[in-house]
């Protein structure tokens, strides 16, 4: 589905990401970890049409989107829910989540909001209230949803464990375990590699923006030297 081959990008001048290269298969979870200042976030915004790579191509479906900007990006189902959340915190959950169907899937608008409200529950209870005035879980939840309103085939989690409690760690894996059993390719951008490595089937860990390792989850989560050598932990 996803085939990233070579990719250089950056800011400026100054490269972030040494050729990169990586694959998502339809309905595969796959986890890219890294700790911070590898150039994860940079990967996903060049993914999203947010910066132009310099080099390298990005084939989705088949199709070379490289040269697409944002919403062209999104009008063809590959979905970037961001690192801090990014929602609206003046709107209600329910503008919120109307907003992600706005360049794609404006048609099952209802239909979606409606399976947004069964995979997330507590956003249902929340549907008038304001955005900025929930927990960070459910901040996470409606950035989530939010994504699913546009009906990804691919949808890019970047870094959705970030600030919450273990215990709404373990209940947002969980949450998107189910969802990707639904047949949605999932590309989980973490730092929290245990819990990557449990959900995912295969995984990319970047250093100095570049894949220093790669292969089957299962195989990485027995490598002893993981975490100490390309996580620096």
């Amino acid at each position: 589905m996803l085939e990233v081959q070579d990719l250089v990008a950056g800011y400026g001048a100054m490269p972030v990401l040494r050729g990169v290269s990586l694959s998502v298969g339809a309905g595969e979870i796959v986890a890219v970890l890294g700790a911070n200042g590898v150039g994860k976030t940079t990967l996903n915004r060049a993914l999203s049409g947010l910066i132009r790579p310099d080099r390298g191509s990005i084939r989705f479906e088949g199709e070379a989107i490289e040269r697409l900007d944002a919403a062209g990006i999104v009008a063809r189902g590959l979905i970037h829910v961001p690192e801090g959340r990014k929602i609206f915190p003046n709107m209600t959950v329910r503008e919120n989540l109307e907003l992600g169907a706005y360049r794609r899937a404006r048609a099952n608008r209802n239909r979606n909001l409606e399976q947004a409200f069964t995979t997330f529950p507590r956003l249902r209870e929340r549907e008038g209230q304001f955005a900025g005035t929930l927990s960070g879980g459910e901040q996470q939840m409606l950035a989530i949803g939010r994504g699913l309103m546009a009906e990804p085939k691919l949808l890019i989690l970047d870094e959705p464990s970030l600030g919450l409690s273990p215990l709404l760690v373990e209940e947002l894996f969980q949450l998107i375990a189910s969802i990707a059993a639904q047949g949605l390719a999932v590309m989980l951008v973490e730092q929290n590699v245990v819990q990557s490595l449990e959900l995912a089937a295969r995984a990319y860990v970047l250093a100095n923006g570049a894949v220093a390792l790669s292969g089957e989850a299962s195989v990485l989560a027995r490598d002893p030297e993981l975490e100490k050598t390309y996580l620096g932990m």
